[in-house]
């Protein structure tokens, strides 16, 4: 009996699968993260011919180029930024903690400087898990469910001889399916787009991971040196832990509001605004509990200063975690007990 019911599932799964498919949304996707990946690596290709140019004239006798000079000037245009008196007092803080992270790089002999494909990939996902990975998810998420009622396929959808919350589990399991190919589609477009711009892969160069801040001065008890793979695979499973969370509340506004804009939109204009809370109600101690302004986590690891007291890892992952609870809690009561042929 068990094994039947397995299989239906399963069976249901794939009909989602398939039907995610059919939208082509998964190619445009893919255009997406091709095309930025693209620029991207060609952007920081360009910046780091400039940053040789205007710092170094020479290179060691092998032809690679010393990064610690490139690395001890970084610092000291930190420390003149410090300095200066048109700095605003917020920055000095981040600015101060940026110094030491450098100079504990230098001290260590890892190299932050010389592009690879290993360091792009990470910094590309570091860069995407606040805003345009969790606009790809929404894309893909959300019109989930309420695309059923636009194309008056609901009904249809329900005389089948299965229960609501079987068929409300297939789609979210093949949207789950569709959130893990999107984070390793990402992962495997910018490592051979990086690694072309590069012509070096730097998965065995050390880095050092477990950064954190303690009241403006850089805490390195924690600090814990792998290789630039496994970072890789860290940052790109916070990743896959963001677009879920993420793909679960979008598939939660898709229950409820039953229009396909309209969910998208909430999704976008909830994205938007968590940054404006960010930006302008730092100080309001009910914001760090607001799901966009956790959504940075890889900051975490680098020691990036965090302008809202309270937060850290822990506290982000936990609040996350308990909105992507609370919104598959949510769509399954909605979608089971609620009348939707309406």
């Amino acid at each position: 009996m068990l094994i039947k019911e397995v299989d239906v599932l399963l069976v249901l799964v794939k009909n989602e699968v398939n039907k995610i498919l059919s939208r082509r949304k998964m190619i445009l996707i893919s255009v997406i993260i091709l095309i930025l990946a693209s620029l991207f690596a060609y952007g920081q290709s360009h910046q780091y011919k400039n940053t040789l140019n205007k710092y170094l004239k020479t290179t060691t006798e092998s032809g690679d180029v010393p990064w610690q000079s490139l690395q001890k000037q970084q610092i000291q245009d930190l420390k003149n930024r410090l300095n200066r008196p048109d700095t605003p007092e917020a920055s000095k803080v981040s600015i101060n903690i940026q110094i030491q992270q450098n100079q504990y790089y230098l001290d260590n002999n890892i190299n932050p400087i010389t592009p690879s494909s290993a360091k792009f990939s990470v910094k590309l996902m570091e860069q995407s898990i606040s805003v345009l990975l969790p606009l790809l998810i929404i894309l893909l998420a959300g019109d989930s469910v309420c695309s059923e009622f636009s194309a008056k396929t609901i009904k249809i959808l329900l005389t089948r001889a299965v229960p609501r919350w079987k068929i409300l589990l297939s789609k979210y399991m093949a949207l789950l399916i569709m959130f893990s190919i999107v984070i390793l589609e990402m992962a495997v477009i910018s490592i051979l787009i990086s690694g072309l711009f590069f012509n070096n892969w730097g998965f065995n160069e050390p880095v050092a991971t477990g950064f954190s801040s303690v009241s403006g001065t850089l805490d390195i008890s924690n600090v814990v040196k792998v290789t630039q793979l496994q970072y890789l695979i860290l940052v790109y499973s916070l990743g896959w832990f963001v677009s879920v969370i993420i793909g679960t509340i979008s598939f939660m506004i898709s229950v409820l509001v039953r229009n396909a804009a309209t969910s998208i939109g909430i999704m976008m204009a909830t994205l938007v605004g968590g940054g404006f809370l960010r930006l302008f109600l730092a100080d309001w101690p009910i914001v760090k509990y607001f799901f966009p302004i956790n959504l940075n986590l890889p900051q975490y690891l680098t020691g990036s200063y965090t302008p809202i007291s309270g937060m850290s890892l822990n506290f982000s992952t936990l609040v996350l975690l308990a909105w992507g609870i609370g919104a598959f809690i949510v769509s399954f009561v909605v979608f089971t007990k609620q009348d939707v042929l309406v």
